[in-house]
């Protein structure tokens, strides 16, 4: 499938001109650094960006979610109030994953806990 930048930076700037934003204001807003808004907005770099950073900047923009991916794909943007079809990309489920991974590591760290007690018991002189 190709992918379209010319045409999502076009949609993006011309939803910028509508609201009377800066670059900058579109970058503090959706949490997007504004290097990266202004490599989409001025079509420099063609590169494959995270689903995240086109979803932050179509919400951002009072957007669907996936209106910017449809675009970049040329697919009509589903309307600001369709339902995400993407259920396994949820709020919900991202946060279960992270859940899940601080899990994991709170588990390492306490082995690793349990590593440097046992070499600090064996390195102390004896008491």
């Amino acid at each position: 499938m190709s992918e379209d930048w010319a045409a999502v930076a076009k949609a993006i700037n011309e939803r910028v001109n509508e609201l009377g934003w800066r670059q900058r204001e579109l970058a503090e807003r959706s949490h997007v650094s504004q290097a990266i808004v202004r490599e989409v907005q001025h079509h420099t770099v063609e590169r494959r960006r995270s689903p995240r950073t086109l979803e932050s900047l179509s919400t951002t923009l009072g957007w669907h979610p996936k209106h910017l991916e449809a675009v970049l794909h040329g697919q009509r943007p589903p309307e600001a109030d369709e339902p995400v079809a993407d259920a396994g990309d949820t709020l919900w489920s991202r946060l279960d994953a992270l859940e899940q991974r601080l899990a994991e590591i709170t588990e390492r760290l306490d082995g690793i806990e349990s590593g440097i007690s046992t070499v600090i018991d064996h390195v102390r002189p004896d008491q």
